[in-house]
């Protein structure tokens, strides 16, 4: 009997291993694409009990190939026979097209892509790469200033439904 596939059952077969809050921080971004990632077979296992960190991750174009670089897989410790470096760089897959944009932008001044998160989809895993700027310091203090005021505003309009005015007694 066939095993039926995650689509089939009516669910996202996604599973968020690692997400890097960092870039989101650090940088404004634009838009986001999703790649696979070329690795052996300990690196998949090490991933999968998330032994991974994508936080200094960094990603770039050499030869019309995308390669991040910088991101940490540690060793897998049943693995005895073959683990690779954990900081090698790996070939991420994406189309032609994507690759040619991708260049495109980072050629523009400021510009930079940034691994967002790793996960695993129907097996197989994927990096979700961010596009965008660097933000300044003020901006930075911005976003915090505004995700403040809309967490106070929030507060507040909860703690009024809570309350029964007592204008109305």
């Amino acid at each position: 009997m066939k095993k039926p596939k995650a689509e089939e059952k009516g669910r996202d077969a996604r599973r968020i291993v690692l997400q890097n809050r960092r870039a989101r921080h650090e940088y404004a971004i634009s838009e986001t694409f999703e790649a696979g990632i070329v690795l052996s077979g300990c690196e998949v296992k090490s991933i999968r009990q998330s032994a991974a960190n994508i936080s200094d991750a960094f990603v770039k174009v050499e030869n019309g190939e995308v390669w991040v670089h910088n991101m940490h897989v540690a060793p897998y410790e049943q693995g005895v026979r073959f683990n690779p470096d954990p900081r090698r760089p790996r070939k991420l897959l994406l189309h032609r097209r994507e690759i040619d944009r991708v260049r495109s932008q980072i050629e523009r001044k400021g510009y930079a892509v940034v691994p967002l998160s790793l996960y695993f989809r129907n097996g197989y895993a994927k990096l979700e790469l961010g596009l965008g700027h660097g933000k300044k310091q003020f901006d930075k203090r911005e976003a915090i200033a505004r995700r403040d005021t809309e967490r106070e505003a929030e507060r507040e309009l909860r703690s009024r439904d809570r309350k029964p005015s007592s204008a109305d007694e």
